[in-house]
């Protein structure tokens, strides 16, 4: 594994570099520049890299509602998968959403991703919800940590 450097996403190179890992890996909810930047406002957003080659992105929402809920996603574009870098990239953002008060971890994974579902189940999660958005065509889950 070469060595995996993971970073916040800070400016315009960065939110490209996040942008086209989650439009890769979520064709179905493509974002554009704009939508990334508000997000990163407010959400921790990370990029992965394999020494200097784009591997990943990660999504930390910050607990919200009663049950102080984090949402956490860690993404690994396919040709680098199975290597250990979406382990390091969801137990980092595991830790974050402690820090950051949760008490409860959830996920969500495009069901296309079976890779995706698969890395979820392994890590523990179970899916408490499915469904699919008005006017779309893709299922989705969402995973919780008991």
């Amino acid at each position: 594994m070469s060595e995996l450097r993971i970073e916040q996403v800070d400016g315009d190179a960065m939110i490209e570099d996040w942008r086209h890992v989650h439009n890769t890996i979520i064709p179905a909810d493509p974002l554009s520049l704009d939508d990334v930047r508000e997000r990163s406002g407010r959400n921790h957003l990370e990029v992965a890299y394999a020494g200097d080659v784009l591997v990943g992105c990660s999504t930390v929402r910050p607990p919200a509602g009663e049950s102080k809920e984090s949402v956490v996603i860690a993404r690994i574009l396919p040709e680098h998968r199975r290597r250990g870098y979406g382990t390091r990239l969801y137990e980092r953002g595991l830790a974050r959403a402690r820090e950051l008060g949760a008490e409860a971890v959830e996920t969500i994974v495009l069901g296309t991703n079976v890779e995706g579902l698969r890395f979820a189940e392994e890590q523990g999660f179970v899916e408490v919800e499915n469904y699919v958005l008005p006017g779309g065509t893709e299922r989705w889950h969402t995973l919780r940590l008991p």
